[in-house]
């Protein structure tokens, strides 16, 4: 992976600890033997934190949006139990949270999980919640898409930062599971 992508300056993830939400730091230090790429191949790049949002920050930064992948968040109910899933798409594409994802939690009705709630049982910032450093007991669904792409941007837990990563990687990581079909193309 190019030391710059777009205009962004990407160092070592480990290097820079300080542009990382705590639970994304935690997982780089007990990061997957598994994994396709070592830890230290992990990079961060420095942002605006009022671009982070995905398509303000493809055009600041010179990314292309089929090389930019957004996690969400996704709550379903059965009973009395809410169950959580972590998506990863590309930036091209939406997942398919009431076919797909809902039928892989095996609930009635799957939707976004609320902002606060999202940021709270993640321990991220919202717009920069990461598949890195989520909490164990939830599955990671990975659309092929993103595991076909040699390297995006996700990410970094902050909105004041970026994660650039083997697309690969992310189908590696512990919990996840790469799913075709998880999303579908945008427009």
């Amino acid at each position: 992976m190019s030391d710059m992508m777009g205009s962004l300056q990407t160092e070592s993830a480990q290097s820079r600890l300080d542009l990382l939400a705590p639970p994304v730091a935690k997982a780089l230090e007990v990061w997957p033997v598994e994994a396709p790429i070592d830890a230290d191949q992990v990079l961060v790049a420095p942002i605006d934190p009022t671009l982070a949002d995905t398509a303000a920050f493809c055009e600041a930064y010179g990314v292309g949006l089929p090389e930019s992948a957004n996690c969400v968040i996704v709550a379903g109910r059965r009973g009395d139990v809410t169950r959580y899933a972590a998506c990863v798409v590309l930036a091209t594409t939406r997942a398919d949270v009431n076919g797909v994802v809902r039928k892989y939690l095996d609930v009635r009705k799957a939707s976004f999980a609320p902002m606060d709630e999202a940021v709270s049982l993640t321990g991220m910032e919202y717009g920069g919640i990461t598949p890195i450093g989520l909490p164990a007991s939830w599955p990671i669904l990975v659309d092929s898409r993103v595991i076909a792409t040699p390297h995006v941007i996700i990410g970094s837990g902050v909105r004041h930062s970026k994660i650039a990563i083997a697309g690969p990687a992310l189908g590696a990581l512990p919990g996840a599971e790469v799913i075709d079909g998880l999303a579908r193309e945008v427009g």
